[in-house]
């Protein structure tokens, strides 16, 4: 897939219906309804433990409960999900190229060597094909697990905090590379940070309450990616802040 390119099929808008998920009888999640617009990024933002790993995980079908998670479009959403953990989940014993690769040959697929190296090519490892997870640096294990996101080629995208566990400018590199390289998917990416949100976003989503609920819904004006210090960024902000019951220093 050349940079910029759509994925096969056409991204759909995701339909949450009553979704519940419960852990030791707690729930987390409880008859929730959301709406996400298809070829659109959703971040969707709370404090730790609120539930939005574990929806990012229903919406992945790696978690069963009540409700239904539907297509826009009416198809089945089987086969058109990928899942970009928080953890790069590199196998150590795998070459790069190996890795990428993983998906098609845990389904018992043959995937294309010319793909692999296409998909290297386009987030900067070509040269790092034939080496081993441990000669990685911490961005370059990302974009080695983007790289293996963006081979599955699926019109949905769901992330897990993808770029956290790097150094801030690093970070900022990988969210660009990010926001270049899935244009078109229908993306849902959650993240602690609110001005990650803002700078990626198209549509902010803040959960928070026990069991989870959206708190605040919003749409920012301005393209992306958005510069933290804009008068829009700083408002953003204190919306956030405020929908997550922290209090601004004065």
């Amino acid at each position: 897939m050349a940079s910029g390119q759509t994925p096969r099929g056409a991204a759909p808008g995701l339909a949450i219906r009553d979704v519940g998920v419960a852990y030791g009888g707690r729930p987390i999640l409880d008859r929730l309804d959301l709406d996400l617009t298809g070829a659109e990024t959703t971040v969707l933002l709370g404090m730790s433990g609120v539930g939005k790993s574990t929806l990012l995980r229903r919406i992945a079908g790696l978690l069963d409960g009540p409700g239904a998670i539907l297509a826009h479009d009416g198809q089945p959403l089987a086969g058109r999900i990928a899942f970009m953990a928080q953890s790069d989940l590199l196998l150590p014993w795998l070459t790069v190229a190996g890795n990428v690769a993983l998906g098609h040959r845990l389904r018992g697929a043959h995937p294309d060597p010319g793909r692999i190296g296409e998909m290297l090519a386009t987030v900067g490892l070509a040269d790092a094909a034939a080496k081993r997870p441990a000669q990685l640096s911490g961005g370059m294990r990302q974009r080695a697990a983007l790289a293996r996101t963006l081979m599955e080629d699926r019109p949905v995208v769901l992330m897990d905090e993808p770029y956290s566990a790097v150094d801030a400018l690093t970070r900022l590199r990988l969210q660009d590379l990010g926001l270049r390289l899935l244009a078109g998917r229908t993306v849902v990416m959650v993240t602690h940070e609110p001005f990650e949100a803002i700078r990626l976003a198209d549509r902010i989503v803040v959960l928070a309450g026990a069991p989870a609920r959206p708190v605040l819904d919003i749409r920012p004006e301005s393209g992306k990616p958005r510069a933290p210090d804009s008068v829009e960024a700083q408002t953003l902000w204190r919306r956030i802040v405020e929908a997550l019951g922290v209090e601004q220093a004065a």
